[in-house]
């Protein structure tokens, strides 16, 4: 089998519930012209999408074509009126980009060079802990 897309299979909710390779959207070696609907047909009448494994936040990494936004992922939802696959928001307070359909934090990431972690509860970033070494290491 020839793998060259991958889709995204949405429940009712329009929320991935899996994604998986498949075949290019212009393969119609077995006769089929539509993979969206050939695989949604596979998966019981599911609504099965296309997504770009190349595309995040509106671009596309090797100066293609971006595609719906960004890589679907389990858990992101599919916006229908925009297009656009949203990963899930990682903290209540991040507000999602209409540019890129990312989640942004209120406070900007530390350019200094070292690890951070959000905290939710100051609103800011915090020092990462340090990852251990091979000789701390359980």
């Amino acid at each position: 089998m020839i793998v060259m897309a991958h889709y995204a299979v949405l429940n009712s909710d329009n929320i991935v519930i899996s994604v998986f390779p498949g075949r290019d959207e212009d393969d119609t070696s077995h006769g089929v012209n539509d993979w969206e609907s050939y695989y949604s047909n596979v998966h019981g009448g599911m609504t099965v999408l296309r997504t770009s494994y190349n595309t995040h936040g509106g671009e596309h990494r090797d100066g293609g074509t971006p595609f719906r936004y960004n890589f679907a992922g389990v858990g992101f939802t599919y916006d229908p009126d925009r297009d656009a696959f949203i990963p899930p928001q990682p903290f209540s307070s991040w507000t999602l980009d209409l540019t890129t359909f990312n989640w942004v934090a209120p406070v900007p990431y530390p350019d200094d060079g070292q690890s951070h972690d959000w905290d939710e509860n100051a609103l800011n970033w915090t020092l990462a802990p340090p990852e251990p070494t091979d000789t701390e290491a359980p």
